[in-house]
């Protein structure tokens, strides 16, 4: 192979580290045949390249590292201490590489691939695990890597590609994604089990304008339709504690701290009474969505397409 000069100018110092991989990388695997076989007509032959590609294809490579990669004799060809060096962070490259090829393989593989998943906290004691249980009845091997969060942070996720579906409420209506209506819960008024209201069965919201509320934080969907159920009811709610998890404003309420609007627990919890609302739509619609446009693995397809089919019986009884 000989040693030609290559008409490309080389990088200069402000382009270089922006374009260096762009111009090594198509060619580290012709490299490193090459440094193994030390042989070039060999090393084309396992490529399936013409020999006069490779060649090219190295004397590039030496001329935009600046450096001898090959010391030569004819076709045959061994390694400068600077060949031997490239080569070692060359093969660790390569062998990331392949596996994160196979990585992103297994994922999708249909049988036994990997969803990620996310659902709120209220959904994860009881519908989320009931979920999962059933549809692994027809796909035992797929994986899942679940994410419990609130809604807004999880629609985030779904955008950065993170998530490949989510149990969300309320249901987005956004223009980069998809969602669908799956079921509701009605919510209801937990007071403490000594309140004025706990021998009530129901209420109507407008009787506890004088009460004080524990919600979950601003950005919480059930924030949201806490604030806009008062509004309807009217009033605007006055708030002592805000938090991050519905059983532990269960728990505030239950130590006589506030009123909740809350989605029925997946076990009773002692020291409360949950009233049910009338004279307004007290509920909350549960929703999966995800990235409009995102094309789907199999085991993600598969799972969506489980979840649609739930629809109106998503949640236990």
């Amino acid at each position: 192979m000989a040693h030609q000069h290559s008409s490309q100018p080389r990088l200069s110092p402000s382009s270089y580290e922006e374009d260096i991989t762009h111009l090594l990388a198509p060619r580290l695997a012709y490299f490193e045949a090459v440094a193994r076989h030390e042989h070039v007509t060999r090393a084309a032959q396992e490529l399936s390249v013409p020999q006069s590609t490779l060649s090219r294809a190295m004397v590039r490579l030496e001329a935009d590292l600046g450096v001898a990669l090959f010391a030569r004799k004819g076709r045959t060809v061994s390694l400068t201490p600077a060949g031997r060096t490239f080569l070692t962070t060359v093969e660790r490259a390569l062998a990331e590489v392949e596996r994160a090829a196979d990585s992103v393989r297994a994922d999708a593989d249909p049988t036994s691939g990997k969803v990620a998943f996310g659902f709120l906290h209220t959904l994860g004691s009881e519908t989320v695990p009931s979920l999962i249980r059933a549809f692994r009845a027809d796909h035992p091997r797929v994986r899942f890597s679940l994410v419990q969060n609130y809604g807004e942070a999880m629609l985030e996720r779904l955008r950065s590609g993170t998530l490949d579906l989510c149990l969300t409420s309320p249901v987005p209506d956004a223009p980069d994604l998809v969602a669908r209506r799956l079921d509701e819960q009605r919510l209801r008024l937990v007071v403490p089990d000594d309140h004025r209201l706990a021998s009530r069965k129901r209420i109507r919201l407008a009787e506890a304008a004088d009460e004080t509320f524990v919600t979950l934080e601003p950005g919480y969907g059930l924030r949201r339709i806490t604030d806009d159920l008062c509004t309807e009811a009217g009033f605007k709610p006055r708030i002592a504690f805000e938090g991050e998890e519905a059983e532990t404003l269960r728990g505030l309420v239950a130590a006589g701290l506030g009123v909740a609007l809350l989605p029925p627990p997946a076990v009773p919890r002692p020291g409360v009474v949950e009233l049910a609302i009338t004279g307004q739509r007290a509920v909350r619609e549960i929703g999966v969505a995800w990235l409009d446009g995102h094309p789907d693995t199999p085991p993600v397809a598969a799972f969506k397409a489980f979840l649609l089919s739930r629809r109106g019986h998503l949640l236990p009884d």
